[in-house]
C-alpha cells in the first residue's frame, strides 16, 4: 500500500485558515489530506506521540517569532520533528501573512480607483513595509513607521496578531474579507460564485475571473509557500 501525505494545521475545520489550507491542496497537491488539530498546543501533543513511519506528515504551525509561548513550543516542535524522517515543518509566519505577502492582494481586492485605496491608505503603506522588512530577513517591524503609524497599540501586538489585523483592514467589506472566523468567498470560490455579491462589489479581478485553481495557483507562487513546499520536496500540480 502506497503511502500517505498529511497536512496538520493548528486551526479547527471552522475557522479560515482550514478553509484556506484544504483549498489550497484540493486545487495544487489534491493527494495532501488536511487535518485540524484544534490549537497549537495539540498540534505539539500530536507530533510529539506520532509513531506512524510509513506516512508523511507535513505541519504548519505558526511561527510568531515575537510571542515567546508559541517560541517555546515551536522549539519543543523543531525537536521532535528532527527525530522523526517522515515530518516536515513548513517555516511560516502564519496564514494571514502569507496572503498578506502575495504581490498581487491589492490588485484583487481594488480596482484603480477604489476609494478604499484612499481610505485605507496607512493600512496599504504598513503591509508593504512590513513585508519589506520581514522578507529582508530583518525581525525589527516594530521599528518601521508606517507599521507605527498604522497601529497606535503596536507594543501589545505579535506579529501574527498585527498580520490578522492588517489582512482584515484591507479586505474588511469586500469579497476578499478574512478574520479568524470567516474567509471571504473570492479567495475560495471561482470568479464570481459569490452568491452574496451586490451590484456595487467590484474588485480589481473583475477583469480576469480567474478559477479557484488559478487563484490557489498564483499564491502559491507568488509567495513563501512555493518556499517551503519545495523545500520538502511537496510535488504540486501546477
Amino acid at each position: 500500500m502506497s503511502s500517505k501525505t498529511y497536512l496538520w494545521i493548528e486551526d479547527r475545520k471552522d475557522k479560515a485558515s482550514y478553509i484556506f489550507w484544504e483549498t489550497l491542496m484540493h486545487e495544487i497537491c489534491p493527494n495532501v489530506i488536511v487535518e485540524s488539530k484544534t490549537n497549537n498546543r495539540e498540534l505539539v501533543k500530536a507530533v510529539k506521540s506520532l509513531s506512524d513511519k510509513e506516512n508523511r506528515y507535513i505541519i504548519a504551525f505558526d511561527n510568531s517569532f515575537d510571542n515567546v509561548q508559541i517560541y517555546m513550543e515551536q522549539k519543543i516542535l523543531r525537536q521532535t520533528a528532527a527525530l522523526k524522517n517522515n515530518v516536515f515543518l513548513l517555516k511560516l509566519i502564519c496564514f494571514e501573512y502569507v496572503l498578506l505577502e502575495f504581490d498581487k492582494l491589492i490588485d484583487w481586492i481594488y480596482t484603480i480607483d477604489d476609494e478604499f485605496i484612499n481610505k485605507r491608505a496607512s493600512a496599504i503603506a504598513a503591509r508593504q513595509k512590513l513585508v519589506e522588512i520581514l522578507k529582508s530577513g530583518q525581525a525589527n517591524y516594530k521599528a518601521i513607521q508606517e507599521v507605527m503609524d498604522y497601529d497606535k497599540h503596536l507594543n501589545d501586538h505579535n506579529i501574527e496578531q498585527i498580520s490578522a489585523k492588517l489582512l482584515f483592514d484591507l479586505t474588511r467589506n469586500t469579497g476578499f474579507e478574512v478574520s479568524k472566523g470567516t474567509i471571504g468567498d473570492c479567495w475560495v470560490k471561482s470568479c464570481c460564485d459569490w452568491a452574496g455579491r451586490q451590484v456595487d462589489d467590484i474588485f480589481g479581478l473583475d477583469n480576469e475571473r480567474l478559477s479557484v485553481t488559478d487563484k490557489m495557483k498564483s499564491i502559491y507562487c507568488r509567495t513563501s509557500l512555493c518556499r517551503e513546499f519545495s523545500s520538502i520536496g511537496l510535488e504540486v500540480s501546477l
